[in-house]
């Protein structure tokens, strides 16, 4: 059964809306030092951008009836494979995660918003899964980690 679409778009603004209220007020410095479990505050955003454009990637893909190129991904895989994005991603600059950072996420909804029904079907998707909790997952380490701060 497809996917409401208006119900996943809301689920995307509202976890967006959530990561950036958790990240408001801090500084480029606090952005960019990796005390957080390794890795900044940058490279979370780095990473969720990127994992929208795989998302936005799959909803059209599958909206023009191929089959999904990310369904397949074993959790040992998608590990790896985030290891390698994050050591790729780690020398942009703060000011163009930012960037990618709303530019990924508009890309996903534009895909979501022309999607077919059977793109919007989740039983198609693995890892790159429509419907996620993967962003809030990074907000909430963001925000025990500046809990922990003070």
């Amino acid at each position: 059964m497809p996917e409401d679409k208006d119900a996943l778009l809301q689920h995307y603004r509202r976890m967006r809306e959530d990561l950036l209220s958790t990240i408001d007020g801090l500084d480029d410095a606090q952005m960019t030092e990796r005390t957080l479990d390794g890795w900044s505050v940058k490279d979370h955003l780095a990473h969720l951008a990127f994992w929208d454009d795989v998302r936005a990637a799959e909803v059209e893909r599958i909206a023009a009836g191929y089959g999904p190129a990310w369904n397949a991904l074993n959790e040992e895989q998608t590990e790896a494979f985030n290891a390698l994005m994050h050591q790729h991603r780690a020398g942009l600059s703060l000011e163009q995660v930012r960037w990618e950072l709303a530019a990924s996420r508009q890309r996903l909804i534009e895909a979501i918003v022309i999607a077919t029904p059977r793109a919007l079907d989740p039983a198609l998707y693995g890892e790159a899964a429509l419907r996620r909790t993967h962003e809030a997952q990074h907000t909430g380490w963001i925000r025990r980690w500046r809990a922990e701060r003070g």
